[in-house]
This record gives C-alpha cells, structure tokens and sequence, in this order.
C-alpha cells in the first residue's frame, strides 16, 4: 500500500501542475489576443469612411421650382448633376430616335424613373475628357440636338443626354437617385 500511495502521490503532483501550466497558458494567450485586437481596431477603423465623406455620400435637391424645359444644376460629391424637366416635345423627339444609331444606345425610359419619364438626372461631366457641358442654365449653348454642348471638344448630348456627336465616348451618366416624394429626388 505504501507504493500505492507514493504512486499517488508522484501522480498527482504532475497534474496539478499540467493545471497551473494551462491557466498560465490561457491567459498569456488571452493577453496576446486583446493586445492584438487593441493593435489591430485603430487600423482597421481608420479605414472606414469619414463623417464629412458620409454626410456628401447623399444629396437632396428640391424640384418643385423647375418648369417644363428647364434645367439647374446641383452639387453631388463635390461634381455637377444635371437635373432637367422635360418638356413632352423633348420627350417626343427623344423617344424618336432610332436607338441602334446611337453610339451609347439607351432609350429615353432606361435613362429615367418609370412614372417620372420627364424628369431626366445625369451627372454633369463630358464622358471624353471631364470638361462640364454647358446647356444647364438659361441661354446657355445646347448644342445641334438641344441637349447639352461640351464646350471643350465639342461633343453634343440630346434632350435625353445621350450622345449624338463629338469625340465622347458615352451618354452623361445616370447616378443612382430616388424620388422621395413629388417635389425632392435623393441623389446617391
């Protein structure tokens, strides 16, 4: 029996301390992992957008001002938008064109919001080069098909600011954009 219990004894001491080691072992490596995280969290966060970045991310513009044929032009991410009311004329001679002549073909209805066809949204820079068209404004060139005019290389938009002529290779872009209600269109 006194083997017995020295066997026990030699035994039990070993376990104790493969115990005392797996303790320290945890919390060396639970020390390492909130360091690392308390490392790593600043990096990583320093990476997400900024309050002034999220604050232009949007733009609201009221429209309820703008009469058939007119334009203005908003700021949306520190670039120009163009936001047009389209007269039914302009939408008659935009819906005539044969869109497999266009070099960027989009019909009139792909370019606007279903139940809103005679608001029309485009981002206000030349698709050749970035240069700003002009046609926004009253009595401002608007080009040979009433749209819009580059006046840096010369390229003209229709009344649907698709491209029709000049060096530009694409219709003014469309930006994402919602109608929140009759009288404020949300761009972004």
């Amino acid at each position: 029996m006194a083997e017995n219990a020295d066997t026990a004894t030699l035994e039990g001491t070993p376990a104790e301390g493969v115990r005392r080691r797996d303790f320290i072992n945890i919390a060396a490596v639970s020390a390492a992992g909130v360091g690392g995280i308390a490392v790593v969290y600043p990096l990583i966060s320093q990476m997400s957008a900024s309050a002034d970045v999220l604050a232009e991310s949007s733009t609201e513009v009221d429209i309820s001002a703008i009469a058939p044929g007119q334009a203005i032009k908003a700021v949306f991410r520190k670039q120009p938008v163009f936001i047009r009311n389209l007269t039914p004329v302009e939408i008659d001679e935009a819906n005539k064109v044969d869109v497999s002549s266009l070099r960027d073909p989009q019909t009139l209805a792909e370019r606007t919001k279903e139940g809103h066809e005679n608001w029309l949204i485009t981002m206000g820079v030349c698709t050749h080069l970035g240069c700003i068209p002009l046609g926004s404004a009253e009595g401002e060139v608007k080009g040979e098909y009433g749209g819009y005019f580059c006046p840096c290389h010369g390229s003209h938009y229709d009344t649907a600011a698709r491209v029709r002529k000049g060096p530009a290779p694409k219709n003014l872009m469309v930006p994402d954009y919602e109608f929140t209600s009759d009288t404020v269109v949300k761009i972004g």
